[in-house]
């Protein structure tokens, strides 16, 4: 569990969020609260304690003000299984000869599943319009009546 680091026995006010700061003594700021713009808080310094801080330890202010730390809780626990990494034989490479650098290709260039693509919709488009033009739309001939 915890350990109490150093005994500060701060008494704590609402509206207000302690923490531990980068020198190791206890600070507080202004909660912020929702609905608009707010300018922000200053933190005052509550209590100095010096406290150096370790690394996998969380600090934090318990109830009775105390500074205490306690280890940090990582993936899975003590009692987690690790996978062991399976080594594979690399397969032997091959020298290939009279291998050239690929240049950059010029900006004009397409490729030619481009061109056909293209070619096949325009033989399309063009016996559309044959049909559209070979049977236009015709009259049915009705007798005019004479006045």
């Amino acid at each position: 569990m915890a350990t109490v680091v150093a005994r500060t026995g701060i008494r704590r006010e609402s509206g207000f969020l302690y923490y531990l700061d980068k020198q190791g003594d206890v600070s507080r700021v202004g909660m912020a609260r929702g609905g608009g713009a707010q300018k922000k808080p200053r933190p005052q310094k509550v209590a100095k304690a010096g406290v150096k801080r370790e690394g996998g330890f969380l600090y934090f202010i318990d109830k009775n003000g105390n500074i205490c730390q306690t280890k940090m809780a990582r993936r899975g626990g003590a009692g987690r299984k690790r996978k062991v990494a399976r080594k594979r034989k690399a397969a032997p490479r091959r020298k290939k000869a009279g291998r050239k650098k690929a240049g950059r290709k010029k900006a004009g260039r397409k490729k030619a599943s481009r061109k056909k693509t293209t070619r096949k919709k325009a033989t399309r488009k063009k016996a559309t319009r044959k049909k559209a033009r070979r049977a236009p739309a015709r009259r049915k001939k009705t007798a005019r009546r004479k006045r």
